[in-house]
């Protein structure tokens, strides 16, 4: 490492220092009620809501969940779909003192939902009349339906909750797939979340007159990005039914996993002003195609690190698409096997430091202090996440994703990371998204959409970059990539369609 290396070191992973103007989120939402009662807070289904009537019937929630027990620091799950009464149950839950913990009752099965109401501590669950059969009987928990008049009033007294809200309580509860099968519940706080949505460029822009586009499985952290980045800056929210198409063409901004993006058409998209894009590393050419319409965000981070801690403003004519820098009050750090610093342009793990940090696992103390540990960096009581990416700094203070450690496999002996392997498939003509998995200890095999692909061409392309134990068996195109409920691909229906 040269001289001017730990200088340059030290620079590239702080983010700027900025003031975040309120505590809590739900504090934000307030203020949007307060200054702007009747302007549209949200819309769904050819209904609207304005952040008025939004504010009074979350004071009437939150009266009814204080009156059966619920108080700061507790849970409350909000087992429904996307609709205007969901955003009452985030509002009422937040005003109450509460974290909310999401679940989409049509996608997350009986047993799912029981799991995450005994982690989470649920004791209130929040749902919709259609959806109230959906959620499983468990003992000692109350379920209401909250789309009723009779439990959500129009009209109720502003809610004065018994203690003010501080940075450090529970804002959601995420819950991510362990390894064990059990999923993992994390708690994000409001000054997690503030810092990322009412900073710049976290809060896109977005302001009053705006439409954001709501997309994604409200399970998912991307949503909030969503839902509380839109109302928490006074825009509107367009919150779609069954046609992701059809919200992002009233939208102003679209904030969507590469899967999910790449089944939208930017030329019908004539309002779109701010893209993000996250969850997945992005193929060139889709950021290309929206790049020249609207400005372009490249993001990347882990639920625990609250939806994204790095972003790039992506330029086509640099040619290079990286994952950006440390958001506002937000470090990263690139560290070898010994908790080093890598130089410049050495590939290590990314480790995250500062405001985005979440609170950590619930009731999982051991896989808390595994991931979570004492940050050296900026010392005092603060803590850094393992994200388990790999990343490495260009030399100009850029972030490039390696993939991540999971992904790097051994293939006949040697390392390979199936990342690397997607890329050179992204690269072939007429390729829009690829993914690369491993079969046996022998064996890669690669999927590329759409069906168009000429799949020995793309199994050429590899063999012609990469090494020979990289180059897959066996290419399938394939019409479009399978994806999750989330909006990832799903890895695990493409390996059933090749064991088929």
């Amino acid at each position: 490492m040269n001289r001017t290396e730990p200088p340059r070191l030290e620079q590239f992973g702080r983010g700027p220092v900025e003031p975040v103007p309120h505590d809590a989120i739900h504090h934000a939402i307030a203020g949007w009620a307060d200054r702007t009662p009747d302007a549209i807070a949200a819309e769904h289904d050819g209904r609207a809501i304005t952040y008025g009537e939004l504010d009074r019937r979350a004071d009437a929630l939150a009266h009814l969940l204080t009156a059966h027990g619920v108080r700061p620091g507790d849970t409350v799950g909000l087992f429904l779909r996307r609709s205007l009464p969901m955003l009452v149950g985030i509002l009422a839950v937040l005003k109450a003192g509460a974290a909310y913990v999401p679940q989409d009752v049509r996608t997350a099965p009986p047993r799912q939902l029981r799991q995450v109401a005994r982690a989470a501590g649920i004791r209130v669950i929040l749902t919709l009349r259609g959806l109230a059969d959906r959620v499983p009987a468990m003992e000692g928990r109350t379920v209401l339906a909250i789309d009723t008049d009779a439990a959500v009033p129009g009209t109720a007294a502003s809610f004065v909750p018994d203690r003010a809200a501080k940075p450090d309580d529970g804002c959601y509860v995420l819950f991510t797939s362990g390894t064990t099968g059990t999923p993992n519940g994390i708690l994000v706080t409001h000054r997690n979340v503030t810092n990322i949505l009412l900073t710049a460029p976290g809060n896109l822009g977005i302001r009053p007159g705006w439409r954001v586009a709501h997309l994604l499985n409200i399970a998912f952290d991307m949503a909030a990005w969503e839902i509380l980045g839109c109302l928490a800056n006074g825009g509107t929210l367009v919150i779609r039914g069954q046609s992701i198409a059809d919200a992002a063409e009233r939208a102003d901004v679209v904030i969507a996993t590469p899967s999910v993006l790449g089944t939208i058409d930017p030329a019908r998209c004539r309002r779109i002003k701010v893209v993000a894009v996250a969850g997945e590393p992005c193929p060139r050419s889709l950021a290309d195609r929206w790049a020249t319409r609207c400005a372009f965000w490249n993001c990347c981070g882990p639920t625990e690190t609250t939806i994204v801690n790095t972003m790039h403003r992506y330029d086509p004519a640099s040619g290079r698409l990286t994952i950006g820098r440390p958001t506002p009050n937000n470090t990263v750090y690139v560290l070898d096997g010994h908790g080093r610093p890598c130089p410049i342009g050495v590939v290590g793990e990314m480790w995250a430091g500062g405001d985005c940090v979440s609170a950590g696992y619930l009731d999982n103390p051991d896989l808390t202090a595994e991931r979570y540990v004492p940050d050296p960096f900026l010392g005092g009581d603060r803590r850094m996440f393992r994200t388990r990416d790999l990343g490495r700094w260009t030399a100009d203070g850029d972030l490039e994703h390696w993939g991540r450690t999971d992904d790097q496999v051994k293939v006949r002996g040697f390392r390979v990371e199936l990342d690397s392997v997607s890329s050179v498939l992204e690269s072939v003509p007429g390729c829009t998204r690829a993914v690369t998995l491993k079969v046996d200890d022998r064996t890669l095999v690669a999927f590329v959409s759409p069906a168009s692909v000429d799949a020995e061409v793309a199994r050429r392309a590899v063999a012609d970059a990469l090494p020979y134990y990289c180059v897959p068996s066996e290419v399938h195109a394939l019409p479009d990539l399978p994806t999750t409920a989330r909006g990832k691909v799903d890895k695990t229906r493409l390996l059933a369609l090749v064991a088929s």
